[in-house]
């Protein structure tokens, strides 16, 4: 069984985490007003200007699902991101109405401080939207940025692209327990996986199982399919009561589960720290997190032992990195959340190459999503229990064309 300290030492034994000792000096010393810690440091590629001006920002979308930022300077490079899933439309809406006038003619390479522009610039707005649609315009910069200095993202970040570890992730509470642990036999079997999660509870589900019994019966199922050379995580959607989630935990530790994710409620970080207190399996969260003060909370009173922002949720990469060295400073991982096969897995994988607190894997969808099919190219693809993190310029990765000229366009330029 892994506690909190042997599943930050097995990360650190892989070369993907460091152990930091914290400043004892009080939260405000330690952090800046835009939630900068001091393990925080800007990559050189935005340290000095390039006397460019972002011209013209495009959005295209596709319904609800999926909207593509396309950044342009006044040189004709390029630079493409993602908004988040989910409502990408009202995404794309917030971006041009919102963000796009913060952006326009100004240097790329002033990404740090126009992230926190566009926030301040918005605090009327906090923080969904102007957040995921923010993360499109962050991440088009940072594709924009390794096309120009002919690295990829990871690199930038000070990483090296390599196949990395990770885990399959089952989006699937209507399975039944025999069947998800048939599925993930199989699927460690063909593909070399050597870790999964599974979904216990139900969403908010104020302490009820999706139906009576099924978490009972998965997580030692799940175990027993798999034999324990398999790391196990579990996510509880924001499910129990402290009182529940402690007994639920309980279990995961008597069958050698890594990690519990959201076991409470996400904004009731007082019940998720209770939680963490009592249980050895570290207790995971912070997906639906994106206010870096929030952040800043959660980190100080221990509310989680390991970090999960999601880099289109957040804001971006930018402040993804934030989050990222505040959880640095508190020796705790950083496994962000990516719970889809669209570009938000690509940008984990470029920043998990990177960083210092990077957990031991990175969130990889097992269910098929036909909307994500063909839509950029090389697919990631698992091997050996690995994906590879792209080594060409930029996200190393291209947009399908045919998709791009189904969308919707709207341009908000000079």
């Amino acid at each position: 069984m892994q506690n909190r300290r042997t599943f930050i030492q097995t990360a650190a034994a892989a070369g993907l985490a460091s152990t930091v000792t914290a400043s004892p000096a009080g939260a405000a010393a330690r952090y800046d007003q835009l939630g900068r810690s001091p393990h925080y440091h800007l990559p050189p590629v935005l340290k000095s200007k390039t006397g460019l001006k972002i011209v013209k920002i495009e959005t295209f979308t596709q319904g609800a699902t999926l909207s593509f930022v396309r950044i342009t300077a006044d040189d004709g490079s390029e630079g493409w991101g993602q908004l988040s899933t989910y409502d990408a439309d009202l995404a794309a809406a917030v971006l041009h109405r919102k963000l796009a006038g913060v952006f326009l003619n100004e240097d790329p390479a002033d990404l740090d401080a126009l992230v926190d522009r566009a926030i301040e610039a918005n605090y009327k707005y906090p923080w969904s939207f102007v957040c995921r649609a923010l993360s499109g315009l962050d991440t088009a910069v940072w594709d924009w940025l390794g096309k120009r200095e002919g690295k990829s993202v990871c690199e930038l970040l000070g990483g090296k692209p390599r196949p990395f570890p990770v885990y399959g992730s089952s989006m699937s509470r209507e399975i039944k327990p025999a069947d998800e642990a048939a599925r993930l036999k199989r699927l460690m079997d063909e593909k070399g996986y050597a870790a999964f999660k599974v979904r216990v509870g139900s969403v908010a589900g104020h302490d009820r199982d999706q139906w009576p019994g099924r978490t009972e019966e998965l997580i030692p199922a799940v175990r027993k399919a798999v034999g324990d050379g398999v790391d196990l995580l579990a996510d509880g959607n924001s499910c129990y009561t402290p009182p529940r989630a402690i007994e639920v935990g309980r279990l995961m530790e008597d069958n050698g589960y890594i990690h519990f994710e959201e076991p409470c409620p996400f904004w009731e970080l007082e019940w998720t720290a209770e939680t963490a207190k009592a249980l050895t399996v570290p207790v995971a969260g912070g997906e639906q997190d994106n206010d870096l003060a929030q952040w800043r909370r959660m980190i100080a009173m221990n509310a989680v032992d390991i970090v999960q922002p999601d880099i289109l949720y957040v804001g971006g990469v930018t402040r993804s990195l934030r989050v990222a060295a505040m959880a640095l400073e508190k020796d705790m991982p950083c496994v962000p959340h990516s719970a889809n096969l669209a570009m938000v897995t690509l940008f984990s994988l470029h920043v998990m190459g990177a960083i210092l607190n990077a957990g031991p894997h990175v969130e990889f969808s097992i269910e098929s999503t036909p909307w994500t099919d063909g839509l950029f190219s090389p697919a990631l693809e698992v091997k050996e229990g690995k994906v590879m993190i792209p080594a060409e310029p930029g996200w190393g990765v291209t947009i399908n064309p045919d998709w791009l000229a189904q969308a919707e366009r709207q341009v908000s330029e000079l």
